[in-house]
This record gives C-alpha cells, sequence and structure tokens, in this order.
C-alpha cells in the first residue's frame, strides 16, 4: 500500500487510486449498479431441484404431491420461526414486519439440505431479535406450491431476505456460515457500525471525530455482493472488540448519492475499506481477507504487525 496522503479527506474528487491494495488471493467484487444475477448465488451447494409444473413459464415452482408433508425439520416449542401456511399469511407477515428484515427458508419434506440448514435458522431466529423468520414448505399444499411460483422459487432450500415487503436478496443452497453473514448483512443488527447513506454522511462522520483522534474505517460495498457479506461478520466482530476505533459502512448502490461518491473516491471493486484520521486519508484496503483487513487496521493504529 502506497504512504499516507497528506490532502484531506473532505476535499472530494481528488485521486486516491495510489492507495489501493488487494491481496493476490482475493478477488473483489468489480463495482456495478446492477451485478449479473448469476453473482447472487456465490459459493453454491447442489440445491435440490422441485419438479416443474407443465405450464409453460420459464422459471416454473414445484409440482409435488397434494399431501402435507410428513417429514417436516423438527421444531422446538420456543422458536421464533413462523410456519405459513397460506398466501395471506405470507403477505400479512412481510406486512407486519414493516422496515424489519424478513429471512424466509423455502424448503420441501423430500430435501436433506432444508431439513441440514432447518436447526440453524432456529438457532439463528433466537440470536436475532431484530430480525423475522418464516418458513415455507413448498409441498405442503397448491397454495403454498403457487407461492412459491409466484416468488420464483424452484429450488430448495432458497433464502430469500425482505424488507418494507421487497425482496432485496435471494441465495439457494447456502450453508450456515452464509446465512449468518447474510443475516448480518442485511439485518439491523445492534453492532456499533455507522450506516451512511450519503456523501454528507460521511463528511459529518469525519467532522465528529476529527478532534479525538480515532481511526475510522468505512467499509464500501453493494447490497448485492458475495465477498462484501463474507467478511461483514468480521468487521461486526472488530466493531464490538475495538473501541478506540469508528466503524462505518456504505452500499454504493443504495441511492444515487452513494454511487457518485464512490464514482468521486474512485472506488472500482468492493468491499473497499477506506482509512482515515484527523480528517486525512490514510489508505485503503480492497478484498474480503478476514486477516488482512485486520492486520491493516493494526498496522494503522500504529500496532507493528509482523
Amino acid at each position: 500500500m502506497a504512504a499516507a496522503a497528506s490532502s484531506s479527506f473532505l476535499k472530494i474528487g481528488s485521486s486516491i487510486s495510489s492507495h489501493l491494495s488487494q491481496s493476490p488471493q482475493i478477488r473483489p467484487f468489480s463495482l456495478s449498479l446492477s451485478p449479473p444475477p448469476g453473482l447472487l448465488f456465490l459459493n453454491r451447494r447442489p440445491a435440490t431441484a422441485l419438479k416443474q409444473s407443465g405450464h409453460g413459464r420459464r422459471r416454473r415452482a414445484a409440482t409435488v404431491t397434494n399431501s402435507v408433508a410428513q417429514e417436516r425439520p423438527a421444531v422446538d416449542m420456543d422458536e421464533r420461526v413462523q410456519k405459513v401456511h397460506s398466501i395471506v399469511e405470507f403477505d400479512e407477515a412481510l406486512k407486519q414486519a414493516k422496515s424489519r428484515l424478513v429471512v424466509v427458508e423455502y424448503a420441501a419434506s423430500n430435501s436433506d439440505q432444508s431439513k441440514r440448514i432447518y436447526p440453524f435458522m432456529v438457532g439463528l431466529s433466537k440470536a436475532c431479535s431484530d430480525v423475522n423468520f418464516l418458513l415455507v414448505m413448498g409441498d405442503e399444499s397448491e397454495e403454498l406450491k403457487a407461492l412459491c411460483a409466484r416468488e420464483k422459487v424452484d429450488r430448495v432450500p432458497h433464502f430469500t431476505f425482505y424488507k418494507n415487503m421487497e425482496k432485496i436478496h435471494e441465495e439457494d443452497a447456502i450453508g450456515p456460515d452464509e446465512l449468518v453473514g447474510d443475516v448480518l448483512y442485511y439485518g439491523d443488527n445492534d453492532a456499533p457500525i455507522h450506516q451512511l447513506h450519503s456523501r454528507e454522511d460521511v463528511e459529518s462522520l469525519i467532522r465528529q471525530h476529527k478532534a479525538d483522534g480515532k481511526l475510522i474505517v468505512l467499509d464500501v460495498g453493494l447490497k448485492h455482493c458475495g465477498p462484501c457479506v463474507k467478511v461483514y461478520p468480521t468487521v461486526v466482530k472488530l466493531s464490538k472488540q475495538m473501541d478506540n476505533v469508528v466503524f462505518a459502512r456504505m452500499n454504493g448502490d443504495e441511492n444515487e448519492s452513494c454511487m457518485q461518491f464512490l464514482k468521486e473516491m474512485e472506488v472500482i471493486q468492493v468491499p473497499t475499506f477506506v482509512f482515515v484520521r484527523d480528517g486525512v486519508l490514510l489508505g485503503r484496503y480492497v478484498g474480503s481477507g478476514k486477516g488482512e483487513l485486520i492486520g491493516e487496521i493494526l498496522r494503522y493504529q500504529g500496532v507493528r504487525v509482523t
């Protein structure tokens, strides 16, 4: 990584490309307002394909038996996962959640992967009280098959994330680590991470900490970025452990202001971590390597890393 910049970070628009640093093992996500759909499904495990109906739709949901599934995942009496049995119930659950994150697992009784991942979702539901969890058994009834078709789910287990009744992310055949990362990334967790939504938010945060000498770590990503999701649990953990560091986050594709800020800062790959102290840009790290990120933070904290 290049030497620290001497110009003020608040002077937006100056070239900072010399501060790019990228680990050869990392393949960051290229910046794009509309990532190709395939990039939403990184690190896939083979999913169970639902049987297709005879209708001529491009993406069709399962045609399964009308009988109620006999082998549902085991459940606890005190779990926070809501079982959905109708379209009305599903829509009402999304409506009542409002701006809270809603995580929906679409499963089937004949899917071993659904059975394996479900206990992890139950545990996650107990740990994340600010997130709502729903379970839809796609082979329970014709109505739930229709719901899967409406939501364009043709493989299970399939996880879809909603806010304000809108689909914000979806993945299929993911494991426990990916599920935890997704919930942290898209949820409203209690981690002390400042959520920034504009260039003005960034400048305001820098002004607040210009006098206290704290290092600011700005995590810049995109909504549908696999590497961004992968590294975010590490960012959450560090934010809770490092009281002398200020952590912040911005999704470049959240709005036009954020995207314009990224262009002015010459951010071309995500995740990019920008390091600022006393209103001065120190450098940046590009990538999702946990060890590399921790090393960079310690380095800018003055800790010698060998």
